[in-house]
Formats: C-alpha cells, structure tokens, sequence
C-alpha cells in the first residue's frame, strides 16, 4: 500500500469506529467534549484529536488509527490496514455525548482572565446547590474551598475547580456538573489543592470533588493538604507530587479510585515516595471513589 493510500485510509477511519467495530463502548461519564473513553471489560482507551488518535491511560501505548488496530490485536502494520480498511464506511452508532457542544468560533480569553470573571459559589447559587444536594459536601467544605478561592461558577449549574502550580498561580480547572465534565480550555492540569498548604501529609486523589470529599470524611485534617490530579497524570502533576514529596517529614497518601486505573496512579505515588525517601499509604475508598463513600 502507497503512502497516498495510508493516508486516505487514515482520513476516512476514526479511532471510535474502529473501537465500536471491535466492541469497545463510550463511557459516557468519564468522557469530556475532547477525549472520550472507551471501556472494553477492564480495559481503556481514550480517544482524542477529534477520533485520530488515541492512547491507553494504563500504559504508555498512544498513536493513530494503524497503530490503535495493533494494539486490538493486528499482527503488523500490513494487517493493521487490512483492519482499517474493512471499517471504511462504518458509522459508529454511539450516540453524541449530551456534552458535546460545537466549537465556538471566538477564541477564548487568557486562563486567568476568565476565571476572575466567574463568580464564586454562595448558598443557593447553582454550583452550590450541585456540590451541596447532588455531591452531598458539607457546607463548611464548600465555604472554605470558596473562601481559599478554589471554586468558581460554571456555566448550566457546573462549577470550576482551581489547578496551581507550586507557586499558587492558576493552571486551569476542573469542570463538573449534572450533565457536563471537562478541563479548562487551553489551561493545563497539575493538582487542584485544598487544606493547609504546607502540610506535611499529602493526599492524593484524581478529582477536586474527591478531594474535597475524603476532606469532609476526615474533618478537613489540619495536618493534610488534599489534592487532585484531574484525572489525569500530566509531566506537571507529576514534578509537582515530587516537589510535595520533598518536604521535610512528607507523608504521601494515594487515595485515589478504588479500581485498576486509581491502582495505577497509586504505584505512581509509591515510586515518587520512595525516590524522595518520603512516607507512603494507600488509602482506598469503600466504593469506586471517595464521593461515592460520602454520599453513602
């Protein structure tokens, strides 16, 4: 096959129909408007780039269409694009996410700039009655996640999560709401941090709402800081969790999800700790994540 004709196959095939095709399923509720997850049994694959690439959130496989069909099992490249080839003309049938919106043609402002034009949660407001009804958090968590300026308004009821670098300067956000989940547009992920910045224990968890959650379990701890990776595990996140783990006497807890996934980032955590001759933990939740432990 001519290169002229692997590209047109890559043009024609997306990663998603090639996964549908294979019986991967859309995770509806841990997609966001640019990377959707597929879920086969208890194996993942986030698909991204508007469907031409992808990769494995559980190892470091990541590639395009081709590359995908040898991670499902083509043996070689030659094979792989016999596979694309046969899905040529196949129409995923996954309905489009409820979340999913058209890309607005206005570029959006600086990171800072539109997080100092949100307002902050206050009783009754609609990211305060999501966090306090549909999350069931403490009122006392949430004022003070709002009183250390963490949390902010969302649009349709969601509210913003605050991601800082070391230095307390504004990243990006966490997005969550009853129909909506994603990351700050053009912003980057590194740890949404709430309790006693220079806390020596350190929990670490893979969303604010967990963060706060596990904070609300314990009593907000004066000892803890409680942060969130945000689902992710960005080169960011990563030198921040060992700049943490450099403090004098540091604890690191991985309260992360109780599945493969928050396993994996857990091994994570034990690495960063041992590299830093820092305590470690693992903390796990009764259910899958710490939100679901407060709400029950």
């Amino acid at each position: 096959m001519n290169k002229r004709a692997i590209e047109e196959l890559r043009e024609k095939v997306g990663c998603a129909a090639l996964l549908e095709k294979d019986g991967w399923k859309v995770d509806l509720k841990e997609s966001t408007r640019r990377a959707i997850k597929y879920r086969r049994d208890t194996n993942i694959i986030i698909v991204i780039h508007q469907g031409r690439g992808w990769f494995d959130p559980l190892s470091p496989a990541k590639g395009d269409v081709f590359s995908l069909a040898e991670h499902l099992g083509a043996d070689g490249f030659l094979e792989a694009c016999d596979r694309v080839a046969d899905v040529v003309g196949f129409v995923p049938a996954a309905p489009a996410p409820a979340w999913q919106r058209p890309a607005r043609p206005k570029a959006p402002t600086s990171v800072a700039e539109r997080w100092k034009h949100r307002f902050r949660p206050r009783p009754g407001s609609p990211a305060w009655r999501y966090l306090t009804c549909e999350r069931r958090l403490p009122a006392d968590i949430v004022k003070h996640a709002v009183a250390s300026d963490r949390l902010r308004e969302g649009p349709q009821g969601s509210m913003w999560a605050a991601h800082s670098d070391s230095a307390g300067a504004l990243t990006g956000w966490e997005e969550r709401g009853p129909a909506w989940r994603g990351f700050a547009t053009n912003g980057s992920k590194e740890l949404f941090r709430f309790g006693s910045e220079e806390s020596e224990r350190i929990c670490i968890t893979e969303a604010a709402i967990d963060a706060m959650s596990l904070a609300a379990i314990e009593a907000l701890r004066p000892d803890t800081l409680y942060v969130s990776t945000g689902g992710g595990w960005s080169p960011a996140t990563d030198g921040a969790i060992r700049g943490l783990a450099k403090r004098a006497n540091a604890w690191l807890v991985a309260a992360t999800d109780n599945n493969r996934q928050g396993d994996i980032y857990a091994d994570r955590v034990r690495v960063i700790a041992a590299d830093a001759s820092a305590r470690y933990d693992r903390s796990r939740p009764c259910a899958g994540d710490w939100n679901e432990d407060l709400r029950a």
